[in-house]
């Protein structure tokens, strides 16, 4: 005949296998759960990488077309004395065309540097892309831009354009500290 200490020691180690099994399988479900969730962050890394190569690539794609080469081109070689004849000379209420070009480049570059700012893309990853473009057109603009800020669109218009040229900038000078913004920008100068 069976003795109850023995089926009370029998269900003991019954209960006390269940136990061990179930440990056992909820570490093993941690760690396939763990490992599924390492893989699922890779995933979205290299899906956020994708997502910053096809932004580059559609930035560049945009600001290195012959029409906006033309266009940077003809902003560098813009000239006026002050505020007053540049607006005369190339604002909206006069010159539709150079200023659609101007605010379309002020803008691609100020969205650029606003996803720097961010920390969506990398400085050096832009210096390699853009060099100090942004740079001559923020320089070149400059006063005007600040005189629109305090007569018409506050102190944040175009900041990031500020930002991402004044970036590029210091990363040229890092590279190169010699370097001097030339005050002609993109303009010839005959060697005298």
């Amino acid at each position: 005949m069976v003795d109850l200490a023995e089926i009370q020691a029998a269900y003991y180690m019954v209960a006390a296998t269940g136990v061990i099994i179930a440990a056992i399988y909820y570490v093993y479900n941690m760690r396939i759960s763990q490992r599924n969730s390492t893989l699922a962050l890779k995933a979205q890394e290299q899906n956020l990488e994708t997502r910053k190569l096809q932004l580059i690539t559609a930035l560049t794609q945009q600001l290195f077309s012959k029409e906006a080469f033309m266009k940077y081109g003809e902003l560098l070689n813009m000239e006026w004395r002050d505020y007053d004849d540049f607006e005369k000379k190339y604002g909206s209420d006069f010159n539709l065309e150079n200023y659609a070009n101007r605010s379309s480049t002020n803008y691609t570059y100020n969205s650029i540097g606003f996803l720097l700012r961010e920390g969506l893309v990398d400085s050096e990853v832009l210096y390699g892309f853009l060099g100090v473009s942004p740079s001559f057109l923020w320089y070149k603009f400059e006063d005007v831009i600040v005189e629109s800020r305090r007569r018409y669109s506050g102190k944040d218009n175009y900041e990031d354009l500020e930002f991402l040229a004044k970036e590029m900038l210091r990363i040229k000078m890092m590279r190169d500290p010699e370097y001097k913004l030339p005050e002609t920008f993109n303009k010839y100068i005959p060697t005298k």
